[in-house]
Protein backbone atom coordinates (compact mmCIF):
# COMPACT_ATOMS: atom_id res chain seq x y z
CA UNK A 1 0.00 0.00 0.00
CA UNK A 2 0.88 3.31 -0.97
CA UNK A 3 1.60 5.82 1.65
CA UNK A 4 2.34 8.66 -0.30
CA UNK A 5 -0.83 11.76 0.07
CA UNK A 6 -3.34 10.84 -2.89
CA UNK A 7 -4.60 13.82 -4.28
CA UNK A 8 -7.43 15.16 -6.48
CA UNK A 9 -8.01 18.30 -8.82
CA UNK A 10 -11.09 19.89 -9.63
CA UNK A 11 -10.41 22.74 -12.01
CA UNK A 12 -12.32 23.97 -14.99
CA UNK A 13 -8.88 25.55 -16.75
CA UNK A 14 -7.08 22.35 -19.04
CA UNK A 15 -3.66 24.16 -18.80
CA UNK A 16 -3.78 24.98 -14.77
CA UNK A 17 -5.31 21.51 -14.05
CA UNK A 18 -2.34 19.92 -15.88
CA UNK A 19 0.20 22.14 -14.53
CA UNK A 20 -0.71 21.13 -11.26
CA UNK A 21 -1.03 17.75 -11.69
CA UNK A 22 2.52 17.58 -13.31
CA UNK A 23 4.01 19.86 -10.16
CA UNK A 24 1.89 17.13 -7.74
CA UNK A 25 3.57 14.01 -9.48
CA UNK A 26 7.14 15.45 -9.62
CA UNK A 27 7.41 16.25 -5.26
CA UNK A 28 8.31 13.61 -3.24
CA UNK A 29 5.25 11.87 -1.39
CA UNK A 30 2.39 12.81 -3.16
CA UNK A 31 0.64 11.40 -6.47
CA UNK A 32 -2.18 13.48 -8.13
CA UNK A 33 -4.21 10.06 -8.72
CA UNK A 34 -6.98 11.71 -10.95
CA UNK A 35 -8.00 15.60 -12.58
CA UNK A 36 -11.37 16.80 -12.55
CA UNK A 37 -12.99 19.76 -14.92
CA UNK A 38 -16.35 20.13 -13.09
CA UNK A 39 -17.70 19.24 -9.24
CA UNK A 40 -20.10 17.28 -10.33
CA UNK A 41 -17.78 15.04 -12.00
CA UNK A 42 -15.46 14.06 -8.71
CA UNK A 43 -18.06 13.61 -6.46
CA UNK A 44 -19.39 11.02 -8.80
CA UNK A 45 -15.98 8.89 -8.04
CA UNK A 46 -15.69 9.88 -4.48
CA UNK A 47 -16.19 6.97 -3.43
CA UNK A 48 -14.13 4.82 -5.82
CA UNK A 49 -11.05 7.97 -5.72
CA UNK A 50 -10.93 8.55 -1.67
CA UNK A 51 -8.42 11.09 -2.05
CA UNK A 52 -6.68 12.12 1.29
CA UNK A 53 -6.73 16.02 0.11
CA UNK A 54 -8.44 17.40 -3.17
CA UNK A 55 -7.74 20.77 -4.58
CA UNK A 56 -10.21 22.52 -5.44
CA UNK A 57 -11.13 26.00 -7.83
CA UNK A 58 -14.17 27.73 -6.24
CA UNK A 59 -15.79 29.03 -9.75
CA UNK A 60 -16.49 25.52 -11.67
CA UNK A 61 -19.23 25.07 -14.15
CA UNK A 62 -22.47 24.22 -12.67
CA UNK A 63 -21.72 23.49 -8.92
CA UNK A 64 -19.34 25.58 -7.43
CA UNK A 65 -16.31 24.67 -5.69
CA UNK A 66 -17.55 25.55 -2.04
CA UNK A 67 -21.11 23.32 -2.58
CA UNK A 68 -18.61 20.74 -3.50
CA UNK A 69 -16.70 20.53 -1.00
CA UNK A 70 -19.61 20.44 1.18
CA UNK A 71 -20.82 17.55 -0.05
CA UNK A 72 -17.70 16.29 -0.38
CA UNK A 73 -17.10 16.46 3.66
CA UNK A 74 -20.80 14.57 3.75
CA UNK A 75 -19.71 11.86 1.78
CA UNK A 76 -15.65 11.48 2.81
CA UNK A 77 -15.42 13.55 6.59
CA UNK A 78 -11.60 12.76 6.60
CA UNK A 79 -10.75 14.05 3.18
CA UNK A 80 -9.42 17.61 3.12
CA UNK A 81 -10.02 20.15 0.88
CA UNK A 82 -7.80 22.70 -0.05
CA UNK A 83 -9.12 25.87 -2.30
CA UNK A 84 -7.16 27.64 -4.68
CA UNK A 85 -8.69 30.23 -6.40
CA UNK A 86 -8.16 33.88 -7.65
CA UNK A 87 -10.66 34.61 -5.29
CA UNK A 88 -9.57 36.72 -2.51
CA UNK A 89 -13.00 37.93 -0.97
CA UNK A 90 -13.25 37.70 2.70
CA UNK A 91 -16.82 36.25 2.43
CA UNK A 92 -15.85 33.40 0.47
CA UNK A 93 -13.05 32.64 2.38
CA UNK A 94 -15.73 32.52 4.88
CA UNK A 95 -17.99 30.22 2.96
CA UNK A 96 -15.28 27.78 2.40
CA UNK A 97 -14.14 27.53 6.05
CA UNK A 98 -18.14 27.14 6.81
CA UNK A 99 -18.31 24.19 3.95
CA UNK A 100 -15.29 22.71 5.68
CA UNK A 101 -12.51 23.50 3.46
CA UNK A 102 -8.70 22.91 5.35
CA UNK A 103 -7.01 25.83 3.49
CA UNK A 104 -7.53 28.66 1.04
CA UNK A 105 -4.32 29.81 -1.30
CA UNK A 106 -4.62 32.20 -4.44
CA UNK A 107 -3.89 30.47 -7.80
CA UNK A 108 -0.70 33.12 -7.89
CA UNK A 109 0.99 31.19 -5.26
CA UNK A 110 4.14 29.94 -6.01
CA UNK A 111 4.33 25.58 -6.52
CA UNK A 112 6.41 24.73 -3.52
CA UNK A 113 4.47 26.96 -1.42
CA UNK A 114 1.23 24.99 -2.82
CA UNK A 115 3.22 21.50 -2.37
CA UNK A 116 3.77 22.72 1.69
CA UNK A 117 0.04 23.79 2.06
CA UNK A 118 -0.77 20.42 0.85
CA UNK A 119 1.43 18.79 3.61
CA UNK A 120 0.32 21.56 6.22
CA UNK A 121 -3.26 20.85 5.46
CA UNK A 122 -2.98 16.67 5.78
CA UNK A 123 -0.74 17.46 9.30
CA UNK A 124 -3.46 19.02 10.76
CA UNK A 125 -2.89 22.96 9.68
CA UNK A 126 -5.31 25.73 7.80
CA UNK A 127 -2.67 26.79 5.48
CA UNK A 128 -3.29 29.94 3.81
CA UNK A 129 -1.68 32.12 1.31
CA UNK A 130 0.04 35.77 3.05
CA UNK A 131 -2.39 37.87 1.35
CA UNK A 132 -5.20 35.73 2.37
CA UNK A 133 -4.28 35.55 5.96
CA UNK A 134 -3.42 39.14 5.95
CA UNK A 135 -6.56 39.82 4.81
CA UNK A 136 -8.40 37.34 7.44
CA UNK A 137 -6.43 38.79 9.88
CA UNK A 138 -7.49 42.79 8.94
CA UNK A 139 -10.68 41.67 9.04
CA UNK A 140 -10.35 40.73 12.89
CA UNK A 141 -9.44 44.13 13.98
CA UNK A 142 -12.63 45.45 15.39
CA UNK A 143 -13.40 43.65 18.92
CA UNK A 144 -16.43 41.65 20.44
CA UNK A 145 -16.71 40.41 23.48
CA UNK A 146 -16.16 36.66 23.86
CA UNK A 147 -15.16 34.55 26.82
CA UNK A 148 -12.28 33.18 25.12
CA UNK A 149 -9.10 34.21 27.48
CA UNK A 150 -6.75 36.07 26.51
CA UNK A 151 -4.14 33.22 25.80
CA UNK A 152 -7.04 31.27 24.10
CA UNK A 153 -7.54 34.28 21.62
CA UNK A 154 -3.52 34.07 21.04
CA UNK A 155 -4.33 30.74 19.88
CA UNK A 156 -7.13 31.30 17.99
CA UNK A 157 -5.18 34.55 16.13
CA UNK A 158 -2.44 31.76 15.45
CA UNK A 159 -5.35 29.35 14.06
CA UNK A 160 -6.48 31.96 12.14
CA UNK A 161 -2.94 32.35 10.40
CA UNK A 162 -3.16 28.80 9.68
CA UNK A 163 -0.49 27.51 11.23
CA UNK A 164 -0.29 23.58 12.23
CA UNK A 165 -0.24 22.45 16.67
CA UNK A 166 3.18 22.23 16.28
CA UNK A 167 3.83 25.95 14.66
CA UNK A 168 1.74 27.51 17.24
CA UNK A 169 3.31 25.57 20.33
CA UNK A 170 6.73 26.84 19.09
CA UNK A 171 4.84 30.57 18.65
CA UNK A 172 3.79 30.90 22.08
CA UNK A 173 5.88 28.33 23.38
CA UNK A 174 4.21 26.22 25.16
CA UNK A 175 3.20 22.59 24.55
CA UNK A 176 1.34 20.71 21.73
CA UNK A 177 -0.77 19.13 24.80
CA UNK A 178 -1.56 22.70 25.70
CA UNK A 179 -2.19 24.29 22.69
CA UNK A 180 -4.72 20.92 22.08
CA UNK A 181 -6.09 21.79 25.47
CA UNK A 182 -6.57 25.91 24.31
CA UNK A 183 -8.55 24.31 21.31
CA UNK A 184 -10.74 22.24 23.05
CA UNK A 185 -11.58 24.88 25.16
CA UNK A 186 -12.24 27.51 22.38
CA UNK A 187 -14.27 24.94 20.57
CA UNK A 188 -16.43 24.36 23.33
CA UNK A 189 -16.57 28.30 24.21
CA UNK A 190 -17.41 28.72 20.46
CA UNK A 191 -19.71 25.81 19.89
CA UNK A 192 -17.84 24.77 16.83
CA UNK A 193 -16.36 21.00 16.41
CA UNK A 194 -13.12 21.91 13.85
CA UNK A 195 -10.68 24.14 13.38
CA UNK A 196 -12.01 25.39 9.81
CA UNK A 197 -15.42 26.34 12.28
CA UNK A 198 -13.32 28.03 14.84
CA UNK A 199 -11.24 30.08 11.93
CA UNK A 200 -14.70 31.07 10.18
CA UNK A 201 -17.13 31.72 13.22
CA UNK A 202 -13.91 34.10 14.37
CA UNK A 203 -14.15 35.32 11.02
CA UNK A 204 -17.69 36.45 11.18
CA UNK A 205 -17.76 37.75 15.00
CA UNK A 206 -14.59 39.40 14.39
CA UNK A 207 -13.05 37.81 17.94
CA UNK A 208 -9.26 37.73 16.60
Amino acid sequence: MSDKIRLNIVEDDPEIRNNLALIINTSEGMICERTFENAESFLENLEAQKPDIVLMDISLPGMTGIQAVEKMKEKAPKAEALMLTVHQDDQLVFDSLCAGASGYLVKSTPPLRIIDAIREAVGGGAPMSTSIARMVVKSFSKKTESDLTEREMDVLDQLCQGKSYKLIADALFISQDTVRSHIKSIYKKLEVNSKSEAVAKALKDRLV
